[in-house]
């Protein structure tokens, strides 16, 4: 049996008239998401926050008045926000809450599909055994934001070398050789990542297999992993070579 559609009351902050009417026009396509408020300045948009219901937000980064992360802390704490802005840098900012998603503007229809899919919202004709990305998962063309500490930037996932585990931690080695100790264990890592892309080699290592350029395998059957960008090899354990050998084949690596 196909479940119940669920409702997301939805609001949208963004000064211009004509971003929140092009936005509204593409939900149109998401039945599963109700329009109940707009508010084009941060003044409007708090008293909205304050006195509506609703479930999710689009919120944009730079409105009248200020900042759409000015308004974080006004939104209530059980709704998703997504942010939206014309410019990668204001991406960058770090802000205290876990955003479900950021768009870049224009809001390309596939990309605003992929962040309503995120609310876990079941399509027409998919059923519950469906074998589409659970909940939350992250696909190849994603971008994820990572946050350590003061430091914190949006990265695409294609730009993950290596996460390796440290104790309830983890460190993301990305291509420009930036490394980033995040609180997320490699657990959580391995449920969220695709795994078309990424394989837990190692007990403690996930490597990105589209950024494998090359591995050797020795007499004794162990396997070095050479990715792109990566100074030293990344060793996989000796019983996860089946499962690696037809992944790997996918991105065609040279042995």
């Amino acid at each position: 049996m196909i479940p119940s559609c669920p409702r997301y009351r939805t609001l949208l902050v963004d000064d211009e008239v004509s971003v929140r009417t092009d936005l509204r026009t593409k939900l149109l396509a998401h039945p599963e998401v109700t329009v109940v408020g707009e508010a084009a300045t941060v003044r409007t948009a708090r008293a909205l926050l304050a006195k509506a219901e609703y479930d999710l937000v689009f919120l944009d980064v730079q409105i009248i008045g200020g900042e759409g992360f000015d308004l974080v802390p006004d939104v209530r704490p059980e709704a998703r926000v997504i942010f939206a802005t014309a410019h990668d840098r204001y991406a960058l900012r770090a802000f205290e809450i876990n955003a479900l998603d950021y768009l870049l503007k224009p809001v390309a229809p596939e990309r605003l599909a992929r962040s309503i899919d995120r609310l876990g919202v079941p399509r027409p004709n998919e059923s519950a055994e469906t074998d589409a990305a659970p909940h939350g998962a992250l696909r190849p063309d994603d971008t994820v934001y990572l946050r350590a500490g003061p430091r914190a930037r949006f990265a695409p996932l294609a730009d993950i070398n290596l996460i390796a585990a440290c104790d309830n931690y983890s460190e993301v080695i990305l291509a420009d050789g930036a490394k980033l100790l995040l609180r997320k264990t490699l657990k959580s890592w391995e449920d969220s990542l695709p795994p078309t892309h990424f394989m837990r080699v190692h007990r403690t290592q996930i490597v990105n297999l589209a950024r494998v350029v090359r591995y050797e395998r020795d007499p004794e059957e162990h396997t070095l992993l050479f990715l792109d960008g990566l100074p030293a090899p990344v060793p996989a354990s000796r019983d996860r070579w089946p499962d690696l050998r037809v992944r790997l084949s996918a991105f065609r690596p040279t042995p």
